[in-house]
């Protein structure tokens, strides 16, 4: 596939996501290096434009370089930022009441604290993502460990070989009382991030090391 190929294949998909806007999002590749460039009128669509590139066959790595631009009657001040991801935090009944703190910072949203499980980390931030105003998300949120290390390999193991998706013994798991360790390689983005996912989904990781090539 050439690099023009690639090119016009990730503007497809941009263009047929229906998430965001994409007139004003610009797209260069080489060599399956693909930047990201232009402006999106929130950080959920900057998030989503790079999840959509990411979709395309070919992508080895992704630059973003999308600015946010909000109107100037649109501007929203860090106190009602927020007031607002504490709002959607509490609302979300998965997630831990009390367990997760907020700071903003010119729009940069800080999330800390500790939760059980990685899929709540997540919920958290993919909340605070849709909020006007949010510029940028830090993820401090911590996981708390509940599980021996030692089932941890297995689990994940178990996961990639129920996967259609994925040739479970070219992945290379290692456990460390860090988290984990992912090693292989795999064909593209979305083997990828399946791969990362069922490592997460393991209660007690606490992180993922994700050195898998495409």
């Amino acid at each position: 596939m050439t690099d023009s190929d690639l090119r016009q294949l990730i503007i497809d998909e941009l263009e047929f996501e229906p998430s965001l806007d994409a007139s004003n999002i610009g797209v260069a590749a080489k060599d399956g290096i693909v930047t990201l460039s232009g402006h999106v009128t929130s950080y959920a669509e900057k998030m989503a434009a790079e999840r959509a590139a990411r979709r395309v066959k070919g992508v080895h790595g992704i630059a973003q370089e999308i600015e946010i631009r909000y109107s100037t009657d649109k501007k929203i001040n860090d106190d009602e930022i927020a007031r607002r991801c504490v709002n959607i935090i509490t609302w979300d009944t998965t997630l831990p009441e009390g367990k997760i703190t907020v700071k903003v910072e010119r729009g940069w949203v800080t999330l800390s604290g500790e939760v059980p499980w990685h899929f709540q980390r997540v919920a958290a931030e993919s909340g605070v993502r849709k909020i006007s105003g949010v510029t940028g998300i830090t993820n401090l949120i911590t996981i708390k460990a509940r599980v021996q290390p030692g089932d941890v390999k297995q689990k994940i193991q178990d996961a990639l070989k129920r996967s259609a998706e994925v040739e479970a013994n070219a992945i290379r798991i290692t456990v460390t009382d860090s988290g984990v360790r992912l090693e292989g390689k795999v064909n593209d983005w979305r083997e990828r991030e399946i791969v990362e996912k069922a490592a997460w989904s393991v209660a007690g990781v606490m992180a993922v090391d994700d050195r898998l090539t495409v």
